[in-house]
């Protein structure tokens, strides 16, 4: 699993560069929530061009990020989505409290 960071005033950019299922949603929660922690951005963004799937896991890893970045004051949004990735975050509703 491979994630890179990318921190510039006060804005997290966080980039997938892999499937986002049930076997590494757990692993990139605790290392962006490690980042957010250390970091403490106002704006956090996933950019998700080299994701090509994501499950249920992935929406819920999404959720918690969402939720974690509004107990801080911040936001979050998403970036670079596919046509593919874009269905299944549109059918969890996911686009009615994030944009992208």
């Amino acid at each position: 699993m491979n994630i890179n960071f990318e921190k510039e005033d006060k804005q997290l950019t966080v980039e997938f560069t892999e499937e986002i299922d049930h076997c590494v949603a757990e692993k990139l929660r605790r290392k962006v929530d490690d980042e957010i922690t250390r970091y403490m951005p106002r704006k956090t963004i996933f950019d998700f061009s080299r994701v090509t799937f994501m499950d249920s896991a992935g929406i819920g890893m999404l959720i918690g990020r969402y939720k974690m970045m509004k107990l801080i004051g911040g936001s979050l949004e998403i970036a670079n989505v596919s046509q593919t990735v874009r269905k299944i975050l549109e059918m969890s509703g996911i686009n009615k409290i994030v944009s992208f």
